[in-house]
């Protein structure tokens, strides 16, 4: 008995694919790009092609403000920011901001284990 060639062969789980398919995969592959470069492009002119369309037909809506005439600039990212007018902390400054900030911390914890003692019945 001959088995067709479109019909799995009993005991695997291949399918046999027609040579109709097989000659139509490219052209479907190339309508599909064909598709998604012409949306591509027209997304591209979407913002410009808006501002000339009439508010009832999807454009821009009455009262909005005007593009600019020039496109703003980007920020300056390679320009370094100026020297800064005070000296960074010396080792002996940074020493006593951190015991400073320790003794603050000890406070802090020792009034809060005071509160908690005296909120016991």
């Amino acid at each position: 008995m001959a088995r067709s060639r479109c019909h799995p062969v009993r005991g695997s789980n291949r399918h046999m694919t027609s040579p109709l398919r097989l000659r139509s995969l490219p052209r479907r592959a190339l309508v599909a790009a064909g598709l998604i470069a012409a949306a591509t492009a027209l997304a591209g002119c979407g913002s410009t092609i808006a501002d000339r369309l009439p508010t009832a037909a999807g454009g821009l809506p009455e009262g909005s403000p005007q593009r600019p005439a020039a496109p703003s600039s980007y920020p300056a990212v390679h320009d370094m920011p100026p020297q800064r007018a005070t000296p960074m902390l010396s080792d002996a400054d940074a020493q006593k901001l951190e015991n400073d900030l320790k003794a603050t911390r000890d406070r802090a914890a020792a009034a809060a284990k005071a509160a908690a003692a005296a909120d016991k019945p």
